[in-house]
Formats: C-alpha cells, structure tokens, sequence
C-alpha cells in the first residue's frame, strides 16, 4: 500500500434538488478548498453527499455559514497503485479481521498511476494498522 490514514468527511443530506452540488463546490472553490473525493447518492427527495475535502475544518465552517447542515465524519484514505488487484487486496485484508465496511467510494483516472479509494468501516483506526502493515 503506498498510503492508509484516517481522514475526514463531510456529510449533507438535503433536498434532492437540480444544482445543490453545484452550489456546494461553489462555496467551496471560492474559499481555496479543493474536493479530493465526492460521492452522492439521491433517493427520492432526500440526498446525501459525502465530500472528501483537502481542509475538513474550513470546508466544514464555510458549508455550514451557507446554511448547509454538514456532518463531520472519520473515513480510511487510501492511495493505491492504479492496478488491478489492489482493491481486492484491500477488502480481503479487512475481511480477514471481519471489519465490516459500511460505504466505500473510488476514483482513478486511467492514464494516473494511483487511485483514492474512500471508505468507512465497524474500526476505522484499526483497518489504518492493517493496511499501513501490508
């Protein structure tokens, strides 16, 4: 593995509505904040979005003076090679010590060389251990 942390997420569930990403990476992007990772989800009225900002602290004051209810949540950051196999080495290190993930979200661009992947599981902490160790 070339890097495993705990890092942190903000959360907003708010109304399914056409452009509220748009609005929220505009507050962002007018405070400096980069977006490392995002993964929304949208179910009738309601949706949820999870952003993986590169300033957790100044995304969260900034969302939330937008009237935005944000929710800050711990998550495993990890960059991997971008080659196959790597997830399943990953999901099986984890398996094996029965963490349990409860969401996982990933980017990779194909011409880069690694890959974020996102996740939350039963011990963030402890799958950080893990990984750093293999």
């Amino acid at each position: 593995m070339r890097e495993a942390t705990v890092g942190k997420e903000l959360v907003i569930i708010t109304g399914n509505r056409v452009g509220v990403l748009a609005n929220i990476a505009r507050v962002l992007a007018d405070q400096g904040i980069n977006i490392l990772a995002v993964a929304v989800f949208a179910e009738g009225e309601e949706a949820e979005l999870h952003l993986v900002p590169d300033s957790p602290s100044y995304a969260l004051e900034a969302l939330r003076k937008a009237e935005f209810e944000v929710e800050e949540r711990n998550i495993v950051l990890v960059e991997l090679p971008h080659r196959a196999g790597f997830l399943r080495r990953i999901t099986e290190v984890l398996a094996r010590q029965d963490l349990d993930i409860r969401y996982l979200y990933a980017s990779a661009f194909e011409a880069g060389h690694s890959s974020l992947v996102v996740f939350s599981c039963t011990n963030n902490a402890k799958a950080v251990t893990l990984l750093r160790e293999k």
